[in-house]
């Protein structure tokens, strides 16, 4: 299948040549679609510097902080436009391992329409994050897939890897949610219309590079979002 990596980045300066390289290694057919927001600290250069060395990685410039639903529609609409057959989606501060996206490429290749590099399936973990924010990850998982009665255990995983065609069908300019939100309303969309979603486990790593993008306002309109959802879902069903 021809594939594209997907990375949003937003300074990212100390992650992005050493994850690009790690990418390719990984995935040595495969292109990067690096979608830079503007990064003050000069991520989308270096990007465009290593790109002129390692050769088949494409760097968006975008205008500014638009949020990571925005990068992502930016960059999905340019992947359906170039015609890739799967899309990876991955953050590029090596919390997610390039070594996984093999084994995840494979899976859509048996059938799967989305693959979610799960950190709550057997198998799965999460290293370095101190207790607080593995307890609101895990527990804010289990309320989502609750409310939203989804058979999905990771929603806000960013890594994953889709049929590009399932991915476009549902139409991800359609959505609205910027933050972690995002990643749950595609799943919401991709059960709706019957899709094939396969969980594998991954170790998520915390960052040890940068400044994670996590915040309070992101977490609160995850939630606020899930229950607006879980009860528009109830009302209409």
């Amino acid at each position: 299948m021809r594939t594209v990596v997907v990375l949003p980045t937003y300074n990212e300066a100390e992650n992005i040549v050493g994850f690009l390289r790690a990418v390719r290694q990984a995935v040595p057919e495969a292109d990067i679609l690096v979608v830079d927001d503007n990064s003050p600290d000069g991520t989308a250069v270096l990007a465009e510097e290593t790109a002129s060395e390692l050769g088949r990685i494409k760097v968006l410039h975008r205008g500014g902080k638009q949020g990571l639903g925005a990068a992502y529609r930016h960059g999905f609409t340019t992947a359906f436009d170039e015609g890739y057959e799967a899309i990876v989606s991955m953050d590029s501060d090596f919390s997610h391992d390039p070594v996984a996206i093999p084994t995840m490429l494979k899976l859509v290749a048996d059938g799967a329409d989305a693959v979610i590099g799960s950190r709550y399936v057997p198998g799965g973990a999460t290293v370095d994050w101190p207790l607080r924010r593995r307890l609101l990850s895990k527990w804010g998982n289990r309320y989502t897939a609750a409310v939203l009665r989804l058979p999905v255990r990771d929603c806000t995983s960013g890594f994953r890897a889709y049929r590009a065609e399932s991915l476009r069908i549902i139409d991800p300019g359609s959505t609205t949610a910027e933050g972690y939100a995002f990643l749950t309303e595609l799943v919401r969309k991709l059960i709706a219309n019957g899709s094939t979603i396969v969980e594998t486990p991954i170790t998520f790593r915390d960052r040890q590079f940068g400044t994670s993008k996590m915040s309070g306002r992101i977490i609160a309109e995850s939630m606020l979002l899930v229950t607006k959802w879980g009860l528009f879902d109830r009302k209409n069903h």
